[in-house]
């Protein structure tokens, strides 16, 4: 065998070249994108290394069409976790030659990163015209001793001190895609090796069941006549000082101070969970009494509109029954996830949104209403309220704190990004608002509520995806205790307020009341940031990642700022685990029925002259659906103007799974004319199942219009008896 520096002597510039852009760019891509962290960065040695040493000295054919598919993987990597904050699945990679999905949409179709994609592509002519030495001798095969000890020490840092980092912080694509594949390998083998443990109706009964067993906070029924429930868009518990302090918590900044004086005031439950993500799925497990999916299919929000049964027992409708007149207000639209037509559903009596609002926003924002103006607005709507003798139910929803983030120049110029800035802005607006309603008497009569929707986490923060927080507020404020003790989430949302309020409680909902004590643990399930985790009540914290690779934990609470690691969770526990969040994901449509869905409410709507964003601008709220395999999907649309202005107005629909175009036989939809309404209707077969469906309907022109029909019908399709003809529906 020659000496190491005889072969690097002869092939330096070729080995070079590969390391070059194998391991450099990627270390530098990931430096440049804030995305540093030291399991990525090992990551990227080892996978890059292990390429480099696979393709040196082979064929410039298979070394340009190998960097091809590397670079493409990477390229979409890094635009999809720039337009919608997630790594590529399995799934997606059909879909990674698509100029649509690589492209950003979030920034009208354009490439993110243009540099990368420059630097990459030259990384690949030069590995290419200095490569192809096939007559060189063959590299030391000790060699691969060294990305081999660098992917392994990898997996057993993972495996003994799992971070709370983002996937693209810890991994890259490739290897990402390689743990999966074999951690479903090692599932498999488990499989064979002994059957599956069955789920028995008692593991579930812990998590479903209504428990009122505490003692009362409360001696009788509160003194408050209204309830009013704040949501704050995205944020997370550990910006509440109160809680900080409770969990002993490590986190060093304090972005809200001004909130974190009225939990002062309020009794703050510290380790208050959320279930997931996404704003539709956190209210309805605030506003149901139930879990939300864990797992991307239809919002069960979404499947209210299916099932009225369920939505009569849901917060607004219980007190509507009891005689509250029950209000929704936020300040986006109403339109995306369906909320127009969701929310009314639930038992809210008046739904309103972006357009509602009689005051000037202070800040133009996709979204919709910045917050100070958002606050100021709902404050002239409780007004309104109060002059009337009926109690009420109010619940709020802001948007400030989501991405890309609203706040004035003033405070960008005072905080070092948009986010912080906008954290800032909400925690002066919220601040005003409840002193504005304390002036005003409100405080003394009205049950109040602070909480947010979902977590959007803090980085190198553990569980901090996980952590929210919940304010109550009340007439009998002296009566509770600053810090309520013990595991709650959004599920108990529910039971707590009519606990409060001594109403029945309708049969479907699960939970327990904040404001009772309890003299044991319970169990508690979440999903965040790719983590399904578990509290079992009595210490013991159980978590699993997308390899499904589950760890143990002592933990007294759920949030903790620290958790002992006990190991790797027998294969039991991870069974349990995942079958208990698969029948809290059961939907709430019975059997294989037909899924039909209307999301046309003939509201009037004002076009834009242009349509900038595919989220913001859409004006139909079906997203992120489930079609399952097998099955076929009819689409009806029918739009009318309202006035001559609206004559010529162009119409695109798109569809996307997962975040990400897709393409599918949708017609053309024609020019708009004036007295004419147009009607499409299409269909399209569902050979694999979809989840995380969307449908996005935009818009450009002058004008109103209305949007009669918009129905989605999914039916299961027969099997095709042999020499039949399938016949698909067509547009007309």
């Amino acid at each position: 065998m020659k000496p190491l520096g005889h072969l690097l002597s002869s092939r330096s510039l070729s080995g070079l070249a590969l390391i070059s852009l194998l391991v450099g760019v990627p270390l530098f891509s990931r430096h440049s994108l804030g995305w540093w962290d030291h399991a990525g960065v090992v990551s990227d040695l080892g996978i890059g290394l292990l390429l480099a040493l696979l393709l040196f000295n082979r064929s410039r054919l298979l070394v340009a069409i190998v960097l091809a598919a590397w670079a493409v993987m990477l390229v979409g990597s890094v635009e999809l976790v720039a337009a919608v904050g997630r790594m590529p699945e399995p799934g997606d990679l059909q879909y990674l030659l698509d100029p649509q999905f690589v492209g950003n949409t979030t920034h009208g179709g354009k490439i993110a990163h243009p540099l990368l994609l420059a630097a990459l592509a030259g990384g690949i002519l030069l590995c290419v015209l200095l490569g192809g030495h096939r007559q060189a001798a063959a590299l030391p095969r000790w060699l691969y001793l060294l990305p081999a000890a660098l992917l392994g020490g990898h997996a057993l840092d993972q495996f003994q001190a799992p971070s709370e980092a983002a996937q693209w912080q810890q991994f890259n694509l490739p290897h990402k895609l390689l743990a999966e594949e074999l951690s479903a390998a090692q599932r498999k083998i488990e499989g064979w090796l002994s059957p599956d443990d069955s789920l028995q109706a008692a593991d579930m009964l812990p998590l479903t069941a209504l428990d009122l067993s505490g003692s009362p906070l409360l001696e009788s029924k509160g003194k408050a006549r209204n309830v009013l429930i704040i949501t704050l868009e995205g944020i997370p518990g550990a910006y509440i000082a109160t809680s900080r302090a409770a969990l002993s918590s490590s986190y060093p900044l304090d972005p809200m101070p001004k909130l974190s004086q009225w939990a002062a005031r309020a009794m703050t439950t510290p380790d208050y969970v959320l279930h997931g993500h996404q704003t539709i799925r956190g209210l309805y497990a605030m506003l149901c009494g139930d879990y939300n999916k864990f797992d991307s299919g239809t919002p069960k929000g979404l499947e209210l509109l299916n099932n009225p049964q369920r939505a009569a027992q849901c917060l607004p409708a219980q007190l509507h029954a009891a005689g509250y007149s029950t209000h929704f207000l936020q300040g986006a639209g109403l339109r995306f996830m369906a909320k127009d037509r969701i929310m009314p559903q639930m038992g809210f009596d008046k739904t309103l949104g972006r357009n509602w609002f009689p005051n000037k926003a202070y800040i133009d924002f996709p979204w919709g209403m910045d917050d100070k103006a958002f606050f100021e607005g709902t404050l002239l709507y409780v007004k309104q309220l109060r002059k009337k003798k009926q109690p009420w139910m109010l619940t709020l929803m802001t948007v400030g704190t989501h991405q890309p983030y609203s706040a004035p120049d003033a405070y960008l110029q005072r905080y070092p990004d948009a986010k912080t800035a906008a954290i800032a802005y909400l925690d002066d607006a919220v601040a005003s608002f409840l002193s504005a309603l304390e002036r005003q008497g409100v405080l003394k009569d009205t049950l109040v509520i602070i909480t947010s929707d979902e977590s959007h986490g803090i980085e190198k923060q553990r569980l901090a995806s996980a952590w929210g927080f919940n304010l109550l507020l009340a007439p009998e404020q002296a009566q509770l205790p600053a810090v309520k003790s013990g595991v709650y989430g959004h599920v108990d949302l529910t039971a707590t307020i009519l606990d409060y309020l001594r109403l029945p409680m309708p049969e479907n909902i699960s939970g327990r009341s904040l404001l009772r004590n309890y003299s044991s643990g319970r169990q508690m399930l979440s999903y965040t940031n790719g983590m399904l985790r578990k509290h079992d009540g009595q210490g013991h914290f159980i978590e699993c990642d997308f390899q499904q690779i589950c760890r143990s934990y002592a933990s007294s609470g759920f949030i903790a700022d620290q958790a002992r690691f006990l190991g790797r969770s027998s294969r039991h526990e991870g069974r349990l685990l995942a079958q208990q969040s698969s029948q809290l994901d059961q939907s709430l449509l019975s059997g294989e029925a037909p899924r039909q869905y209307q999301f046309a409410t003939r509201e009037r709507i004002n076009l834009k002259q242009t349509s900038r964003d595919d989220w913001a601008d859409n004006l139909i709220g079906a997203q992120y659906l489930e079609l399952p395999k097998g099955s076929h999907t009819t689409v009806k649309l029918s739009i009318r103007a309202l006035n001559p202005s609206a004559t010529g107005a162009l119409f695109q629909l798109k569809t996307k799974e997962f975040d990400r175009e897709v393409q599918l036989p949708i017609p053309a939809l024609p020019v708009l004319d004036y007295g004419t309404p147009m009607q499409v209707s299409f269909g399209f077969d569902n050979d694999e199942g979809r989840k995380a469906f969307s449908f996005h309907l935009l818009a450009q022109g002058q004008g109103a219009i209305e949007i009669s029909d918009f129905s989605i019908n999914t039916e299961l399709l027969a099997p095709l008896v042999p020499g039949s003809i399938s016949l698909d529906s067509s547009s007309q």
